[in-house]
């Protein structure tokens, strides 16, 4: 099954269509909803859901990476899963797309891990519990969703796996700020948080994604930034990889982790380092020779072969459920 993104263009994920066109195209149907956090912010949500004659057969609570957003690649992978028999579903984290907060501003990952927490969970309350559920993750979406599942404190029912796509589990010596300011990077957050000034090794765009018009459609989103990290995020996307590198033996959810194998901005080596450690008794490591950050970014061969293979890895985990799947 071909990913939608080769419908896109370098200005519209949707291509000529309309954004109702699309859905229609692919027989699904799009809803959405802002939800207010205890901390009094508006975060976007949104879900799709496949139209009949297509049966439901699980759940995929997708989260995104840093600078993303779920209405731009994100929904197009969305769509891909949803036409699969998968009722998808994704929120916004705070400071990126619709939803409050500075631009791009995580201080402190752990409301945002509540946030998704409370998103999925009322979510999929939604449905039957005979409907098995899944993360689907890019990036810094892929630490957070580790986290989700090593949360002790939680009390909702289980994922029945993980799909970790160029997951943030260590960042590349290729885009990490240069020396000395790593090392004074605590200092610099702790005085003044949301400066702009941490600069990387390259524009995370250029590094990503490979094929030149994905480049020009990931720029044309109205809401994406292309300024530096603030000095308090950086920091804590240092801290959240030393975090959960001392972690890797504590996850246990079936994990299929996917990434490309010359990824310049989270190393490959952390993702085969999470395969050998961690203690699921069901986990699948996939490198792509060749392939960079961002896999939708590659050519199409490339992409419907990445996505192709998350497909069948679903499949096998995922059997038709019985009787009625909710509203």
């Amino acid at each position: 099954m071909a990913h939608p993104i080769s419908e896109a263009n370098e200005l519209s994920p949707f291509g000529s269509l309309t954004q109702e066109e699309f859905y229609a195209r692919h027989s699904v149907s799009h809803s959405s909803e802002y939800i207010t956090n205890s901390r009094g912010l508006k975060l976007f949500t949104q879900w799709w859901t496949p139209l009949p004659p297509t049966q439901p057969v699980g759940i995929i609570a997708f989260v995104h990476g840093f600078t993303g957003e779920s209405s731009w690649f994100l929904q197009l992978t969305a769509v891909f899963f949803t036409k699969a028999g998968y009722i998808t579903c994704a929120i916004d984290h705070q400071g990126h797309g619709f939803s409050d907060g500075l631009i791009t501003h995580i201080p402190d990952i752990n409301p945002v891990v509540d946030d998704c927490i409370s998103f999925f969970d009322a979510f999929r309350a939604r449905y039957p519990p005979t409907l098995p559920s899944f993360l689907y993750s890019e990036s810094l979406g892929g630490a957070i969703a580790l986290l989700i599942t090593l949360r002790k404190d939680r009390v909702g029912p289980a994922w029945e796996g993980v799909i970790l796509n160029g997951a943030m589990c260590g960042i590349s010596a290729k885009f990490k700020p240069p020396w000395p300011l790593e090392h004074f990077l605590s200092f610099v957050a702790a005085v003044v948080p949301t400066w702009r000034v941490v600069p990387t090794r390259g524009n995370i765009v250029e590094v990503s994604f490979k094929e030149e018009w994905k480049r020009k459609l990931a720029m044309a989103c109205p809401r994406r930034t292309v300024a530096r990290p603030r000095a308090g995020t950086a920091n804590e996307l240092v801290r959240i990889c030393n975090e959960l590198q001392g972690r890797f033996e504590e996850v246990q959810v079936p994990l299929l982790i996917i990434h490309g194998g010359e990824d310049k901005v989270c190393d490959p080596a952390c993702a085969e380092d999470l395969y050998k450690r961690a203690a699921s008794k069901d986990k699948t490591l996939k490198i792509y020779p060749g392939l960079w950050h961002q896999l939708i970014g590659e050519n199409k061969e490339n992409v419907d072969l990445v996505f192709g293979d998350m497909l069948e890895w679903l499949r096998s985990r995922a059997k038709p459920a019985v009787g009625d799947v909710g509203a």
